[in-house]
């Protein structure tokens, strides 16, 4: 007789091959960022500069930034154009997971799955480009109109690095609470009518998260809890568009199923 088959070993194979898989796309992803990164190495000084431009131009004249490391004009570029690769790159990171995660999604998933993949960069990006295009100008302008007289106001390129990709990761962060709300309202997790009556504790929320993300000023957080909140309505918005055509479609389906009553039976005769 032939011995039995291990029912086991085709879940196993399954395992092992989901993770080569895995891990081919975690590989293609880093050789992107590091693709990238290769190309804007030789112009990191540049991106430094563009970055530090709103900063720059509100300084007095004849001021600039300081160094007060000796290494920190070689690796602040570096590091912040290890930084820009990996949100350049993010694209094609995503479409990494997209194609690992769609074959397990159903149709309906997938019509869903492919604008939110979509909207999550655009509004990352969004969200970068309002911190450097809006926030810079008006903070940076703000804090150095502040500064006691006196004091020359020499900002150390390490400590504008950190500030920078703390204020862009926290705005590209916020920029997605439309996506976040939306998931909660397509999978059922909470209503529309839910969140919308939750909308004072969300806007406290917003600004103890803005007091948290940014520095320790009203102005500054504002303008990182305003938006959030503008957010969180533009996902309410959308989830209840949503809701609203799920719910059609289950009252389709419902009138669409045939009448369960048992046919009548035939009179003798």
């Amino acid at each position: 007789m032939s011995e039995p088959i291990d029912s086991g070993t085709g879940a196993e194979l399954s395992l092992v091959g989901h993770l080569i898989e895995l891990r081919n796309r975690i590989m293609k992803s880093l050789a992107a960022i590091m693709i990238i990164f290769l190309g804007l190495f030789y112009f990191s000084n540049d991106i430094y500069t563009f970055v530090a431009r709103p900063l720059l131009d509100v300084l007095p004249e004849n001021m600039g930034m300081i160094a007060i490391d000796p290494t920190s004009p070689f690796f602040a570029p570096f590091k912040l154009t290890f930084f820009v690769s990996l949100a350049a790159a993010a694209p094609y990171i995503l479409y990494q997971i997209w194609s690992f995660i769609a074959p397990g999604l159903y149709k309906n998933e997938k019509e869903i799955a492919i604008p939110l993949f979509i909207s999550s960069v655009v509004l990352f990006y969004a969200g970068i480009a309002f911190a450097y295009y809006v926030l810079f100008g008006f903070v940076f302008a703000f804090f150095v109109s502040v500064a006691p007289e006196g004091i020359l106001v020499t900002p150390d390129i390490n400590s504008f690095l950190s500030f920078a990709l703390t204020i862009f990761f926290a705005f590209g962060a916020a920029f997605e609470i439309p996506v976040a709300v939306f998931l909660l309202i397509w999978t059922g997790m909470v209503e529309p009518e839910d969140l919308a009556g939750k909308r004072p504790y969300v806007i406290v929320g917003c600004f103890v998260v803005g007091m948290m993300l940014t520095p320790p000023d009203p102005f500054t957080q504002s303008m990182l809890a305003i938006p959030m909140w503008m957010l969180f309505e533009l996902g309410i918005f959308f989830g209840k568009l949503i809701r609203k055509r799920q719910r059609n479609l289950e009252a389709a389906e419902a009138n669409a199923e045939p009448d369960s009553e048992p046919a009548s039976e035939s009179n003798p005769e």
